[in-house]
């Protein structure tokens, strides 16, 4: 694979062509934070985050759109409920392993957060040594589905579709894959909040106060169910903290990941 911020292939994974970019130093250089896009997200809708994320952390960033987003191939439909755990235990480990990342610290957007904590939860994994959860689902909240709902409206009578155009290969993919499945009646039942009772790396929670798809319970629950160090980031904003308020988004989170490389490099000698 080529480590550069506009490879000229696709990732492969599962037998299934993923789009990705990469910045800063190599894997066999420093750790790597990996990006997990949200449930309309892409590699492109991430922007100058990635690359603005490596300057600041001095750390390697991999961001890839999973299958059904961006120009990544195209997903069928529907979409199992579980698709968040599937994606997960099936494809997360894959692209670790492809793009050689040996030290990874996840940082997951919305359903790109559910994913990375659903991994780090199920699998004992010791590539992955931090975890940064930004605006994460672990249960359905009725004034999220209903924001989803109007998304749906907004998708069939708006703009949205034409908007999502621009940067999916198949929108009506991207969109009702994730729509379905959010607002499918079975899923009203879904929670996933377990996981968190099995993370063993420090976290890093972030969250807007006026995020109108998940509410604080969300980074409530992980504060009173992780047994490991939680560190938070609660702001004046809505879903997406690092478009809408970056730069304290980029300064606690390099924050965090110098913690994280401190621990790393300090040396337990025996008594």
């Amino acid at each position: 694979m080529e480590w550069c911020s506009a490879p000229t292939e696709k990732l492969r994974v599962n037998g299934a062509a993923l789009e990705y970019a990469c910045y800063g130093p190599l894997p066999s250089e420093a750790p790597t934070i990996v990006l997990l896009h949200e449930g309309l997200g892409c590699t492109a809708l991430w922007r100058d985050f990635p690359s603005r994320l490596a300057e600041r952390t001095g750390l390697g960033v991999l961001v890839y759109s999973r299958q059904g987003y961006g120009k990544s191939d195209p997903v069928s439909l529907p979409r199992p409920l579980d698709f968040q755990t599937r994606e997960a235990l099936d494809v997360l480990p894959g692209v670790l392993d492809v793009t050689g990342v040996d030290r990874a610290i996840l940082f997951g957007h919305s359903d790109g957060a559910t994913i990375a904590a659903i991994y780090a939860g199920s699998v004992e994994d010791r590539r992955v040594r931090g975890l940064i959860l930004e605006a994460p689902h672990f249960f359905t909240e009725p004034s999220g589905l209903a924001s989803i709902a109007a998304a749906r409206e907004a998708y069939e009578s708006g703009d949205l579709k034409a908007k999502m155009a621009k940067y999916h290969l198949d929108p009506d993919g991207a969109f009702k894959g994730w729509n379905g499945a959010w607002l499918d009646p079975g899923f009203a039942a879904w929670n996933v909040a377990e996981v968190i009772d099995y993370f063993r790396v420090p976290i890093l929670a972030i969250q807007g106060r006026q995020d109108q798809y998940g509410t604080m319970a969300q980074i409530e629950e992980i504060e009173n169910r992780a047994y490991c160090p939680v560190d938070t980031l609660i702001l004046d904003c809505e879903h997406a903290p690092h478009q809408e308020s970056p730069e304290p988004v980029l300064d606690v989170v390099g924050e965090y990941c110098a913690r994280l490389i401190r621990i790393e490099a300090a040396q337990v000698i025996p008594a």
